[in-house]
């Protein structure tokens, strides 16, 4: 049998019902991102800082500190954020309508109380405007139902992530979420070293941008939607942008490229809604790196066909 074959049907998700919530969650998201940040060795491209898809929400997998490991996990179905640590101590806090500033202070308090030593940047990237954590009482929306809807969505989608994956041989980034954009993604790499990257995005230093964009990758991701996009949907671009990657034909049908953005979109509804999700999913991710690899002479033999060890 296929590796992960998930069978439950994809939950509709509309940005009109999420925004509230997913800028909330992606601000706390951000809190606890910086704690690993700053608390582990920095890692190729920002790697150290990501959360992933777990079991019951995301969680930052283990974290060194002065008294062994820790780890953070936000649990989208108990809808609390748990620590613990490698000598058993355990702290919980709720999630649920509260201000960023409430859910900073008291985390804080707790990782205080555990004797987590840890101070961080404590103002947003990638945000505009960066309104400091602690003084942050604007947002403070969380609608559990929702909240768990689209953890749920973010469930299948790491599975179809994690296939592609496993089909690269070459330098390729774990299946993980970036909350600086609140993406979830995993990119290619060909090897190569690429031209400095421009950076511009808002509130981060142009010098990450730039290690980030080091080397030629082709990138694939899920993000929820902004105001100006009010779509959730997936996305894959390549950098640098060869002059002829947005007039490749992918596939399926309803994907398409955005001169704009300089990237190939496909909704999320459209996937949701399809006879079969994963096999749609993986069509876009598949054809839009082919564009990726033959527009910029990408070494063919770094993908591979796994279907063997599958069986």
């Amino acid at each position: 049998m296929p590796a992960n074959n998930l069978t439950a049907a994809w939950p509709q998700l509309a940005f009109e019902d999420l925004k509230g919530t997913l800028t909330t969650v992606q601000l706390w998201t951000q809190i606890i991102g910086k704690i690993r940040l700053i608390k582990t060795p920095w890692i190729n491209h920002s790697w150290h800082v990501t959360l992933y898809v777990s079991a019951r929400g995301l969680t930052t997998g283990s974290i060194p500190y002065e008294g062994g490991n820790f780890q953070i996990d936000m649990d989208f179905i108990a809808h609390e954020l748990i620590v613990t640590t490698s000598n058993g101590e355990t702290a919980k806090l709720g999630l649920y309508p509260r201000t960023v500033a409430d859910f900073y202070k008291e985390l804080f308090n707790k990782l205080d109380a555990m004797g987590i030593d840890v101070t961080i940047y404590a103002k947003p990237n990638e945000m505009d405007p960066a309104i400091p954590f602690a003084g942050d009482d604007i947002h403070k929306t969380y609608d559990a139902v929702r909240m768990n809807l689209y953890w749920q969505a973010l469930v299948r989608i790491n599975a179809v992530f994690t296939r592609f994956r496993a089909e690269f041989t070459g330098k390729c980034s774990p299946v993980h979420l970036f909350w600086g954009a609140f993406d979830l993604a995993v990119t290619r790499f060909s090897g190569r070293e690429a031209p400095v990257h421009p950076g511009g995005a808002p509130n981060m230093p142009d010098r990450v941008m730039q290690e980030a964009y080091s080397h030629e990758v082709s990138s694939a991701g899920f993000w929820g939607g902004s105001e100006a996009f009010p779509h959730p949907a997936f996305y894959a671009y390549c950098y640098p942008t060869p002059a002829d990657f947005g007039n490749q034909l992918v596939e399926p049908p309803e994907a398409f490229y955005s001169n704009e953005m300089g990237e190939f979109f496909l909704l999320y509804e459209n996937v949701q809604r399809a006879d079969d999700p994963e096999a749609m999913l993986l069509q876009f991710l598949r054809t839009t790196y082919i564009a990726a690899a033959k527009t910029g002479n990408w070494d063919d033999k770094l993908c591979c066909d796994l279907t063997e060890f599958e069986k």
